[in-house]
């Protein structure tokens, strides 16, 4: 038996509760892991709380990434004692994920762990770390280099703006920071290296079509109002990295950036990236990212505390990375 948590569904309402399950309750797959870590990203915490449609059926272990060692493998590629994770893929949506001691998922889904990086370093990077760097990965394609000017994240505080922030300062871009806490000021900027802050009511509203030029780039986790006004004060060739969707699915904007500043909008999905574009994105993070920051933009919880920091998460009370230790 082994400790998970488990979202099961009732009169239309769902419920998460911490449970003991079984290896024969396990979907099938070719490799069995028992997981060391897994992390709370927006989705996890929408999908714990019921507060978004994340969950596609039921019961439904939570958890789109989690990181472990493999103890049974009937696919050649993959062998007892191999570290691996997994982000992405449906998990924790379509296919039960990672906020339990043990997993089975197919060969396919794996990601070589990193020499350079732990289970847990993986897990605190996890999702918003690699949607982080997939998103800088498209501006540099696009041609955007520090040169060309600074660069805006918004949602600062989470996990994806985090890591922008931190992982652009490293490669020595200018970065502006978006946030509604302007009481993090520090974090952003002393621990994150972000050299100014925004306000980001300033982009929440609905605003002009065309706004003055201010950034080269910009990466972007709210969408919405926020999105159409950042995309309306890029610069001429500048590039927008889209990635999530915070304050909404919509998208209230004009061609007018696209069409008269030659402005690109690239959209950034993490679920269903091949595996050689993952391959890349987490060698590139094993090169960045460093012990401090790694420490500064995380903090650990056990599996029994996850159901409530689901909640906090929800309500914007956590900065950074949540990681959860499943074998404490």
């Amino acid at each position: 038996m082994f400790q998970a948590i488990l979202i099961e569904k009732t009169d239309d309402k769902s419920q998460s509760t911490l449970t003991q399950l079984s290896e024969d309750q396990l979907p099938p797959g070719e490799v069995l892991i028992d997981v060391h870590y897994s992390s709370l990203n927006y989705k996890d915490g929408l999908a714990i709380t019921g507060k978004g449609p994340i969950v596609r059926s039921f019961p439904m272990v939570p958890g789109i990434d989690f990181a472990g060692i493999v103890t049974d493998s009937s696919n050649a590629d993959y062998v007892k004692g191999d570290k691996v994770l997994v982000n992405g893929w449906g998990f924790g949506e379509q296919a039960w994920g990672g906020l339990a001691q043990k997993a089975r998922v197919d060969a396919k889904y794996l990601t070589r762990v990193p020499e350079s990086l732990s289970l847990k370093d993986t897990m605190i990077i996890g999702t918003a770390g690699y949607t982080a760097m997939l998103c800088i990965i498209a501006l540099e394609k696009n041609g955007v280099t520090p040169e060309k000017g600074q660069i805006l994240v918004t949602g600062a505080n989470g996990g994806v703006g985090s890591f922008a922030i931190a992982l652009l300062a490293k490669l020595g871009y200018q970065v502006a920071a978006a946030t509604g806490r302007p009481h993090e000021q520090d974090y952003l900027i002393t621990t994150l290296g972000a050299n100014e802050i925004i306000d980001r009511t300033t982009l929440s509203e609905p605003g002009k079509p065309l706004q003055k030029a201010r950034w080269a780039a910009a990466i972007d986790s709210v969408g919405s109002y926020t999105l159409a006004n950042v995309c309306a004060s890029i610069i001429e060739s500048g590039t927008v990295a889209a990635c999530g969707m915070a304050q909404g699915m919509d998208f209230n904007a004009s061609v007018a950036p696209f069409i008269l500043r030659n402005v690109t909008l690239a959209g950034i999905n993490s679920v269903t990236r091949p595996a050689e574009e993952r391959d890349v994105a987490w060698a590139r993070l094993a090169q960045l990212v460093s012990r401090e920051l790694l420490d500064a933009v995380s903090q650990e919880i056990p599996l029994e505390n996850a159901i409530d920091a689901a909640e906090c998460l929800i309500n914007g009370d956590i900065r950074g990375r949540v990681v959860v230790n499943l074998q404490e």
